[in-house]
């Protein structure tokens, strides 16, 4: 994969705004734009399933809960002295979505191989007009302009990533029309996210013990049994498929005998559910380690949004 590469004005702007993305920052518009029509540029070369070298960091949900991003650096180690991947969820329910989607951008474009940015079904058109990032955009710039400009960048991300060829990681879970890897990278993934068929479900599935396909109470996607996770593993050679997408009480969640880790990272979720969050270290032998951590004990600023959060979505 060839990464674009920065020009020196693109650069020079990278180190003007970068560390003030670590200072709940705010860019202009204009500027804005420029962040991410650079970040499209990169996604667009990016393919449906990115490969990914461990020593690697993976990482679930974000929901908007900057501060506590920047907690998760703190117990993981900044990047680039740590890789990261994240599995979707950037924006949504907490008070600074856009604060932490940008700092995961500047951080993306700054070191392309050293951070990988997987979309969630919370980067969609109709998911962010629900659930706060519309709401935020729109009080934060004063009009829509941002979240148009965002949400035509989401439809460029790619939809899952693969460690050494052993880890599957990706926001959701698995789907019935889904049977290889291959069918994976084959996807039309530049779009929103569509509300049916495979590229939905990989975005929306849950696993669930039982066994076969189950109806999900989400209205998307699918609950899968730990029959579905045994055959999907074996046939594509892997040694887990590592998730997101639920909240877990203790920040991770094993599933189907230890075949699916799904791995939470927004401590106190929505600032009231009191989980711990959770984050999995992957060593250059394929061995791992799972931090948890609290909220960051900083005091966050308060944003009116949408209240229209059905309790299924916690």
């Amino acid at each position: 994969m060839s990464i674009p590469k920065l020009t020196l004005s693109e650069r020079k702007f990278l180190e003007e705004n970068i560390e003030n993305s670590y200072k709940e920052f705010i860019l202009k518009e204009s500027d804005l734009k420029k962040l991410l029509d650079k970040a499209k540029e990169i996604f667009e070369k990016e393919p449906n399933i990115v490969p990914v070298h461990a020593p690697v960091t993976i990482c679930g949900d974000l929901h908007g809960q900057y501060h506590d991003l920047l907690e998760l650096f703190s117990i993981g180690g900044k990047c680039p002295d740590t890789n990261y991947l994240f599995m979707g969820d950037y924006v949504d329910r907490g008070y600074h979505s856009i604060e932490t989607i940008t700092l995961l951008l500047f951080l993306k474009i700054r070191y392309p191989n050293r951070i990988t940015l997987c979309r969630g079904n919370h980067e969609s058109v109709e998911i962010t007009q629900l659930y706060g990032f519309y709401d935020e955009c729109f009080q934060k710039y004063g009009n829509a302009n941002a979240w148009k400009m965002f949400t035509e960048m989401f439809n460029t991300m790619p939809i899952s990533a693969i460690v050494e060829n052993k880890i599957l990681c990706l926001h959701g879970g698995l789907s019935p029309d889904i049977a290889t890897l291959d069918e994976i990278r084959k996807l039309d993934r530049k779009r929103d996210v569509p509300s049916s068929g495979p590229m939905c479900d990989l975005l929306w599935s849950d696993p669930e013990e039982r066994t076969g396909w189950g109806v999900s109470p989400r209205g998307a996607g699918y609950l899968f049994g730990e029959d579905i996770s045994v055959k999907f593993t074996e046939k594509n050679n892997l040694m887990m498929i590592s998730r997101a997408h639920q909240v877990v009480m203790n920040g991770y969640q094993w599933n189907h005998e230890n075949l699916v880790c799904t791995i939470f990272s927004a401590p106190n979720y929505c600032y009231r559910v009191g989980n711990q969050a959770g984050i999995m270290e992957v060593d250059d032998n394929m061995g791992y380690t799972i931090l948890q951590f609290d909220p960051n004990p900083i005091k966050r600023g308060k944003l009116e949004i949408s209240k229209r959060v059905p309790d299924y979505f916690l």
